[in-house]
């Protein structure tokens, strides 16, 4: 009876209990425990110390419930922060986010991030949608806005693992095999590279060529007398096509440097054996129309010494070969010289494996698609072939040779045309032979990866430049309206607003005449690419700018002159055909199409139109002075023929109207005329 009447007691007490047992938890002794115990409740802890030893179970029950409970509560706490946390929010934020993206990203209205950034540094009044933020102010409207904040990842695997097609190593030596030369013939323009070219194919390619000038690089095979086969690159020697000319100098094994002996040493002369050194290709010299009179080689010679081309004559190791390509003469020793050259050079290839080559020339054809000229520098090219070229692919449908004739394979060393490209690759891209379409799509996907991180990279540049450029100048402002009232800088701000309204019709019509919108199309990659190297050093925009719509390669198209009709400009294009219908439409639409087959002189028609639509430049030439030696009190002048308006200052007028004939002024006192 006595213990259940104990037990009804610690049940009602023991929520006291439990208290003062909780301030005691650090005590270990049960002495104290009894201690305290005891003078808390003396009514019926004498009954407990008649059983000492349920006394000190009690106690320890007691205790273990008392940690039980506490754990209890520790695990509820943390429960309830673990579910708070999983039901906040998380917010993917990356850097150099804008306002507009930040708020799309947390489903949230702009102002709720203009409301966030209020009484921070961030100037309110000059933020815009599209205004960059800095880490710290995403950071800070996350916080506020009770989310979670999450990095977004860039893709790393795609970064560390390279899946784009490189060239294989050399192989065994034991299996090269000796291939033709690829011979690059260079020289400054009309100095007589083609024409000498026709003499070693007998043919006549220089006939052919729009103004005497070669518009793009011809890769030819020829076969000499002696069974030597040499493959020729006929690369262009006009000031425009520098880049054609050292593409040409980095597939070739020797550079036949054509100089005209009676001009001796030229611009595109020296820019060719500047190619040749850099690319460490062997040069043989062939002085060119020695057959006229004014011809002087040894003049040309002495020219070359000049930039270390030292010829056998004056103790160096360059070949030196009097020709004149007009009549043939001399054109044996050329070619034995180009084939000794070639033989000290022990030029191998590997015939097996993997294709490997390089792009000359690239094209779109009417019928064929993308079509590539190239030259194969290992393994033999197949029907059928997997190749990728920079970022386009392409599975072998036709091969061709110079003439136009279809050919199953190709060895290296050998030109040839290749069809069946799902893009246009561009002039000088490598060609690598893959396993697979799969395998080709691949490496195309990641070179495009590349070049889209490559674009973000300087993205990121202009970004931070932009934004140091805001903070300079929303510092000035601070500077500039930071000591005026509010009002005093609102009539300020209304000010310059005022200043900054739309043009008006006449002068966007002015404005307009003082931008010229082009649309370029060229037949080839390498001659576009010439045209836009010259347009690069157009600069003089601050006259008239000089704006480049769009350019491409093949004919040109409704979709060519729609663009022009919407940016108001002109369509140039070279070497390239406009239908009858492209040409209506573009009538009635009144865009100029202007169609040249020698790059010099599409280059005089952008220049002319250019001079056109420049501003009228004021000049004033004095047609005669005099010296007044009455003062005129009238702003009328009497003259013998026609009545000239003047302004008078003082004692000084300024005509209104010039006039170009002689005039005599009558003067008279009557009414205060002079």
């Amino acid at each position: 009876m006595n213990q259940k009447i104990l037990k009804l007691e610690n049940l009602r007490r023991f929520h006291t209990v439990c208290r003062q047992l909780h301030s005691l938890c650090q005590r270990r002794m049960l002495a104290q425990w009894r201690h305290v115990f005891s003078s808390a409740y003396p009514a019926w802890t004498a009954q407990l110390y008649a059983h000492p030893g349920q006394t000190d179970v009690l106690i320890r029950a007691a205790l273990s419930q008392q940690r039980l409970l506490a754990t209890k509560k520790e695990e509820r706490s943390q429960k309830s922060q673990l579910s708070s946390r999983k039901s906040k929010k998380e917010v993917e934020v990356w850097i150099g986010m804008t306002v507009e993206e930040l708020a799309r990203a947390m489903e949230k209205d702009i102002d709720f991030i203009y409301e966030s950034l209020m009484n921070t540094a961030v100037d309110i009044d000059s933020l815009e949608a599209d205004s960059h933020l800095d880490e710290v102010w995403i950071k800070e409207v996350i916080k506020k806005s009770g989310m979670k904040l999450k990095w977004s990842k860039l893709k790393q695997d795609k970064v560390r693992e390279n899946k784009d097609a490189v060239k294989r190593p050399q192989g065994d030596p034991a299996l090269l095999i000796p291939r033709s030369p690829v011979v690059a013939i260079m020289g400054h323009v009309d100095h007589g590279k083609t024409t000498l070219l026709d003499q070693l194919r007998k043919t006549q390619v220089a006939a052919m060529e729009v103004g005497g000038i070669t518009q793009h690089i011809g890769a030819f095979l020829v076969s000499l007398p002696s069974g030597e086969k040499i493959t020729f690159l006929d690369t262009p020697g006009h000031a425009a096509f520098s880049a054609m000319r050292a593409r040409g100098a980095q597939v070739t094994d020797i550079i036949i440097l054509v100089v005209a002996a009676d001009d001796g040493v030229m611009k595109q002369t020296v820019e060719s054996i500047q190619h040749a050194k850099d690319a460490q290709v062997p040069i043989v010299l062939a002085i060119n129309k020695c057959d006229k009179a004014e011809a002087n080689p040894e003049k040309a010679k002495k020219e070359l010494l000049a930039y270390d081309v030292v010829c056998e004559d004056y103790g160096g190791d360059v070949q030196a070969v009097h020709v004149s390509a007009l009549t043939g003469d001399n054109m044996m020793a050329l070619t034995e010289a180009t084939v000794a050259l070639a033989e000290m050079l022990e030029l191998k290839a590997d015939p097996t494996g993997p294709v490997e080559g390089t792009v000359i020339e690239s094209f779109t054809d009417k019928g064929r698609g993308p079509v590539t000229t190239a030259i194969i520098q290992r393994g033999t090219l197949k029907k059928g072939s997997i190749l990728v070229a920079g970022k386009s692919w392409a599975k072998v449908r036709l091969m061709f040779d110079e003439n136009g004739k279809t050919i199953n394979e190709a060895c290296p060393s050998m030109p040839v045309g290749i069809i069946g490209w799902r893009d246009l690759p561009s002039a000088g891209d490598e060609i690598l032979e893959v396993e697979s379409e799969a395998r080709a799509r691949e490496v195309v996907d990641w070179r495009k990866y590349e070049q889209e991180q490559e674009k973000s990279k300087e993205d990121l540049k202009l970004i931070e430049e932009k934004r140091k450029e805001h903070q300079e100048a929303h510092q000035k402002a601070r500077e500039k309206y930071g000591t005026l009232s509010w009002k005093e800088r609102s009539f300020i701000k209304y000010k310059e607003k005022k200043q900054q309204q739309p043009l008006k019709l006449k002068e966007k019509v002015e404005r307009d005449s003082d931008v010229l919108p082009i649309i370029i199309k060229g037949d080839v990659d390498g001659s576009l690419e010439a045209i836009l190297n010259i347009m690069d050093t157009y600069d003089a925009s601050h006259e008239c700018e000089l704006e480049l719509v769009h350019f491409g390669v093949g004919d040109i198209s409704e979709n060519d002159v729609n663009l022009a009709e919407t940016f108001n400009g002109v369509i140039y294009g070279f070497n390239v055909n406009a239908s009858n219908v492209i040409q209506q439409s573009a009538a009635k639409k009144g865009v100029k199409i202007k169609l040249h087959k020698i790059i010099y002189r599409l280059i005089e028609d952008v220049q002319e139109e250019l001079s056109s639509r420049l501003p009228c430049a004021v000049e004033e030439h004095i047609i005669g002075n005099c010296s007044l030696n009455i003062p005129f009190k009238h702003s009328y002048l009497i003259c013998c023929k026609k009545h000239l308006k003047a302004k008078f200052k003082g004692n000084i007028f300024h005509c209104l109207n010039m006039f170009t004939v002689p005039t005599y002024i009558l003067c008279s006192r009557k009414n205060n005329y002079g």
